[in-house]
């Protein structure tokens, strides 16, 4: 299952240089990871953390209902700064202040970025702390403007986005590039034919064959 431990333990078994996470805040202000707004069907940012923590600790009999080891982003941060690159996805706004804070005590020694799809977040990101090496998410090409007037060091567009020509533009302008979802060998070939400089994808023991950076989406097990 895909942002829990388990599943980061298994993309670096794999070989992978790290894991691509998702990270949401709870009623109660704990930056959690998580996918989806909705854990168990409650809305994340309505229930207190040990809530949601203590429904997903509890078995259910039906095989789409199991159980669920929900994990603090500070969890992660202290488990894998030492050992993993780190692609932090920021799910909403509100968390800035708080991912900014645990970066420097938990700052990643092999490297990190945070993204985001939402140009807010990564502005007010860069006002907090300049030195955060952030992304900017999209899986519909911007205008060139967009993406050039942000405080990034990534780009991080849809892998069906990335051709040649994108490519000598994001490097001319000194971006590095993040694809996603990157799930077959081929398009994996592809990617890095064009250079890419890291790609984040669901299987962790195809992404670990290459020498690219690798960084599995919430790397399942």
């Amino acid at each position: 299952m895909e942002n829990t431990l388990a599943a980061f333990d298994h993309a670096i078994e794999s070989g992978c240089d790290g894991f691509e996470l998702d990270v949401r805040l709870t009623a109660d202000a704990v930056p959690v990871v998580w996918h989806d707004a909705r854990l168990r069907g409650h809305f994340i940012s309505r229930q207190n953390f040990e809530t949601l923590r203590t429904r997903c600790l509890t078995a259910r009999r039906l095989p789409r209902r199991p159980v669920i080891a929900l994990c603090q982003l500070e969890e992660v941060l202290a488990r894998y700064s030492q050992t993993a690159w780190m692609d932090i996805e920021l799910k909403v706004r509100g968390l800035e202040a708080q991912i900014a804070a645990l970066l420097r005590r938990y700052r990643p020694v092999h490297g990190f970025v945070v993204s985001s799809f939402r140009r807010s977040i990564l502005l007010d990101l860069h006002r907090i702390d300049p030195g955060l090496p952030l992304a900017f998410i999209f899986d519909r090409m911007p205008r060139a403007k967009v993406w050039r007037a942000l405080p990034i060091e990534f780009v991080k567009p849809s892998a069906r986005l990335v051709t040649a020509a994108r490519m000598n533009q994001f490097h001319a302008a000194e971006k590095k590039v993040l694809a996603w979802t990157v799930n077959q060998p081929k398009t994996m070939r592809r990617l890095a034919e064009l250079g890419v400089d890291g790609m984040i994808g669901d299987d962790p023991a195809m992404l670990g064959r290459r020498g690219t950076r690798k960084t599995p989406q919430g790397a399942p097990s």
